[in-house]
């Protein structure tokens, strides 16, 4: 089924929000959002703008595989996601795609003010681009 397939990087403070081309090869940074009850309604919103097949959430695991603390509040915001849309929600092995970021917005010369405000977008970027590439 093609579609746009939405990527979201959850974190305590931000959202980052990515989104697929209508073929699912390509994955662009979209928006950073508040990791609120309000930034919830706001991904409701897109997804409905964006006419969203797909939802795919980076899950943390630790680097040895295991979940930790930060797992259980990715699950919840998925539960709530899921209570307000019908679009099916994937859950993805988000492991070193903050990292990534950093790296990626490091080397295009970003220095670390301007890189907070961008690298939750771009982590949901890798993390979704991640996906797609996986479903080839």
């Amino acid at each position: 089924m093609m579609g746009r397939v939405l990527g979201i990087d959850h974190g305590d403070v931000r959202i980052g929000i990515a989104l697929s081309d209508p073929t699912q090869f390509l994955a662009s940074s979209l928006c950073v959002l508040d990791s609120t009850n309000a930034g919830l309604d706001q991904i409701v919103a897109l997804i409905a703008e964006h006419e969203v097949v797909k939802i795919v959430v980076g899950l943390p695991r630790n680097m040895d595989g295991s979940y930790g603390s930060a797992t259980e509040k990715v699950r919840k915001f998925i539960e709530k996601l899921k209570a307000k849309t019908d679009v099916p929600v994937f859950e993805w092995d988000e492991r070193m795609s903050t990292v990534s970021a950093h790296n990626a917005l490091r080397e295009a010369g970003l220095d670390g003010k301007r890189r907070k405000g961008v690298v939750d977008k771009v982590a949901a970027q890798i993390i979704l681009q991640n996906y797609l590439d996986a479903q080839i």
